[in-house]
């Protein structure tokens, strides 16, 4: 009988991919689009083996994952998670996940993987069915126990074996037959628990090959895999029987080095280092060479989980980049560069916990009419929503200049923008009697977020979830220069228009392309760069600046809005040139969203 592998994906492309690559291995495919469909067709006709999507709307695969590992008939079925993102491999793996495979998807990957995983299941049956023998076999034979001896004690060893091989299979890499990263959590709480009690010293190192993915790409996958045999080799041929070496994944390894020295740890990753600098690898009648580049954490009592120890390698990793790509760089909490980091270290945690427990804050800022009131009628108010951190450790909030710098750097800002589209929505829809006191409230989305293929339908989804109209929400688009696809982001802006939301470009005049980008997005608002104002009055290049920006958003018939409005001298010329909004301290200072903050702001008189 084949075995079913269920695909969960919302995405057609991909499901055909994957169904093509399965279908080769004699499988029968099921296809679930979204997370609640799978899990239905789960409780119905359970299949052997589910690759799931992380990222899809309504039900996303972590959650799909978490159920099923809560339900007993389905706690062990075999899920490997299917993303395009690094940060997700980790809570993968922490709500259930058995594998992963890398987006974008590479066939012999997935028939890697699949293969390594419908194996491990095939085993597992074995071992359960020879169990199953087994003590029915005990039974019948009691009376015969003298006869049956032998055999018996052939069928345990057997069980044994599948016992032992089952094991091999759940600690080691498929790839290198290394330790893979679960055993190597394992070992480091361990070593933690060791220091911990007894202050045994211990260092981790992690090693990232610098050209891995350059020969994986250009060579093949096979010639990838070889190349991480070859360098586990090489790696291990420098270590002693008191280093635990594994494969943590990717083109990335780790040590745990139990030598008695950090010095000694300094020593084995400058050996290391020597072996790769004679090393080349040899493919298809070509040379590589492949440098490595080496971060060294000692152990410490501030460290208490293997996550955090990853974490801390990356920074050291990262900085050594950033300060000319040094290869061996170490972790020292007595230098000042560690202690002006340390709060760093953290931030990924801190960041994946306040999204998950909703430790961001809504604040809101008016964005004031410049235009004539001589009646001072209380029109409905524009504001843009702006997110904040709660620090509940010392009760104080944190601004994004503080947090947005880690959250970009681990590829956050997206899920941050989603929170944001979200509890936004949610007090809209909790008070529904300030609608008529609200025009529109702006929310800030980066240029990652805009590049994700599901935005435009979460929007929907979300608009809809909380009953809302689309024209209460304007979305501000930052980080313009950093779009990879002008194309694709200018139809998905189209997209968003045409569910009703309006559109602002966010931070105008900055950044080489900023003009071009009015011929090729399409937008309903300008908001120009506040680096201008602030200075207009005294410095004229940047108040012509403001003015050729507003010139060209009258021909286009397009309102302007001024932010870092801080004096009214500023909001009065703002005015004089045709701004027709301005947003500032002199205006209003962020505050908390709620709804006597929107009460009082809509009594406020627009004046300037």
């Amino acid at each position: 009988m084949s075995l079913k592998v269920l695909v969960v994906d919302d995405t057609p492309d991909n499901i055909d991919i994957l169904r093509r690559v399965v279908s080769t291995l004699d499988c029968t495919v099921l296809v679930a689009t979204s997370g609640e469909r799978a899990l239905s067709l789960i409780n119905k006709n359970p299949p052997d083996l589910v690759l799931l999507d992380v990222m899809m709307p309504g039900i996303d695969g972590f959650e799909v994952c978490t159920q099923l590992r809560q339900n007993p008939k389905t706690a062990d079925l075999p899920i490997i998670f299917v993303t395009g993102r690094q940060d997700d491999i980790s809570l993968g793996f922490s709500v259930g996940g058995n594998d992963y495979i890398t987006k974008p998807i590479n066939t012999d990957e997935v028939v890697a993987r699949v293969k390594h995983q419908l194996e491990r299941l095939s085993l597992l049956r074995e071992m359960q069915a020879l169990n199953n023998e087994l003590e029915q076999k005990v039974r019948d034979r009691t009376a015969k126990l003298a006869v049956a001896n032998q055999q018996l004690r052939e069928e345990i060893n057997e069980r044994r074996y599948m016992q032992d091989r089952l094991r091999y299979l759940a600690e080691h890499d498929f790839v290198t037959r290394l330790y893979n990263r679960n055993a190597l959590d394992a070992h480091i709480a361990d070593t933690i628990e060791a220091f911990q009690l007894r202050s045994q010293p211990a260092n981790f190192l992690q090693i990232d090959l610098d050209r891995f993915r350059l020969i994986n790409e250009s060579c093949g996958c096979i010639a990838g895999d070889e190349l991480l045999k070859e360098c586990g080799e090489l790696i291990a041929n420098c270590l002693t029987k008191d280093d635990f070496f594994a494969r943590i994944g990717g083109d990335r390894f780790a040590i745990v080095s139990n030598r008695q020295s950090n010095q000694a740890a300094q020593s084995l990753a400058h050996l290391i280092y020597q072996q790769f600098s004679e090393f080349s690898f040899e493919w298809d009648e070509r040379s590589f060479n492949v440098g490595v580049s080496i971060a060294i954490v000692p152990f410490n009592l501030d460290i208490y989980s293997f996550d955090q120890l990853l974490i801390m390698a990356d920074e050291v990793m990262y900085l050594a980049k950033k300060e000319g790509g040094k290869a061996i760089s170490t972790y020292n909490e007595n230098t000042p560069l560690a202690v002006v980091n340390r709060t760093r270290i953290n931030w990924a945690l801190r960041l994946v916990d306040a999204l998950k427990f909703n430790h961001f804050r809504i604040f809101v800022q008016k964005i004031n009419s410049l235009k004539d009131n001589p009646l001072g009628l209380h029109e409905p108010i524009k504001m843009e929503a702006l997110v904040r951190l709660y620090d509940a450790s010392n009760d104080q909030i944190l601004t994004p200049d503080q947090f947005m710098p880690s959250a970009e750097r681990f590829h956050l800002t997206p899920s941050i923008d989603r929170w944001m589209i979200e509890h936004v929505c949610l007090f809209l829809h909790d008070h529904p009697s300030l609608h008529q006191q609200i025009s529109s409230i702006s929310i800030n989305l980066s240029a990652l977020t805009l590049g994700e293929p599901d935005l435009c339908q979460y929007i929907a989804s979300v608009l809809k979830k909380y009953q809302l109209p689309a024209k209460l929400l304007v979305f501000e688009i930052t980080e313009t220069e950093r779009f990879v696809n002008i194309e694709s982001a200018a139809n998905m802006l189209l997209d968003i228009s045409h569910l009703g939301c309006q559109i602002s470009i966010d931070d105008f005049g900055s950044g080489y392309a900023s003009f071009n980008y009015l011929r090729e997005l399409p937008f309903d608002q300008i908001k120009i760069d506040g680096v201008f104002i602030r200075d207009m009055e005294h410095i004229e290049a940047n108040y012509e600046m403001v003015r050729s920006i507003v010139d060209i958003a009258a021909k286009l018939n397009k309102p302007v809005v001024a932010e870092f409005v801080e004096r009214e001298s500023i909001a009065t010329l703002l005015k004089s040139i045709g701004v027709h909004w301005g947003q500032g301290y002199h205006f209003h200072r962020p505050e908390l969203l709620t709804p006597a903050c929107i009460e009082r702001l809509s009594q406020i008189k627009e004046v300037v």
